[in-house]
């Protein structure tokens, strides 16, 4: 990858260890009302919009908040979480770092709402490592479609093929790679079934960044 001028990624399983995020808020959610979190609650509410889950939550758990309480509590909790103990993955931030002393442009590709990745940005102190950042609300295209990696391109000015996209997840590598992007699959626990998948279409797969600190790829 030595012609490579800018690089891409994305922040949930890529650079944060987070995924886990949600279902660690949802017990502490409970534990608060001195409740354990059922078996069946994490996959009862997989396919509901924000507002179901609320819904669902309070009518299932006869809770006496409204709906919108119980969002605004799962977002101050969210929001907490990233500004505060979310971690990053084994050797992100020092790779990150040296491409930023190379004078590589950078770019974040994210669907995380602004308030959490600007949060989790700050607290890593590494919101100036990156010159642009870029958000499938931007795009009103999920990464199922490669928009949010040209357009992030664009914004450092490279093309796709100077540019590699480090992503966790199968379609964002499919999407990527097709849009002729080089890509770097980074390992996460929740696309654990995608991993052989993965491995086949990505360009370069990696348990986490330090592996890079003894290959370096740009």
């Amino acid at each position: 990858m030595a012609s490579i001028k800018g690089a891409l990624f994305d922040l949930d399983g890529t650079l944060l260890d987070s995924m886990g995020v949600w279902k660690e808020i949802d017990q502490r959610f409970f534990a608060k009302r001195g409740m354990i979190m059922p078996d069946d609650y994490v996959d009862a509410i997989k396919p509901m919009e924000f507002i179901e889950i609320a819904k669902y939550t309070i009518e299932r758990f006869h809770l006496f908040e409204t709906p919108q309480q119980l969002m605004d509590e799962w977002n101050d909790m969210a929001h907490e979480a990233y500004a505060s103990w979310i971690e990053m993955k084994p050797g992100a931030k020092v790779f990150l770092h040296t491409l930023y002393q190379k004078g590589m442009p950078m770019g974040v590709v994210t669907s995380s709402h602004e308030t959490l990745f600007k949060a989790a940005l700050k607290h890593h102190q590494i919101e100036h490592l990156f010159t642009s950042v870029t958000t499938v609300k931007e795009v009103s295209k999920s990464k199922h479609h490669a928009d949010i990696y040209l357009i992030a391109a664009q914004k450092l000015g490279v093309s796709p093929e100077q540019c590699v996209v480090f992503e966790d997840i199968l379609v964002g590598i499919r999407s990527a790679k097709k849009a002729g992007f080089k890509t770097v699959a980074v390992s996460d626990a929740s696309a654990i079934y995608e991993r052989e998948d993965i491995k086949k279409e990505a360009d370069l797969y990696i348990e986490d960044f330090t592996e890079l600190q003894k290959s370096p790829i740009i």
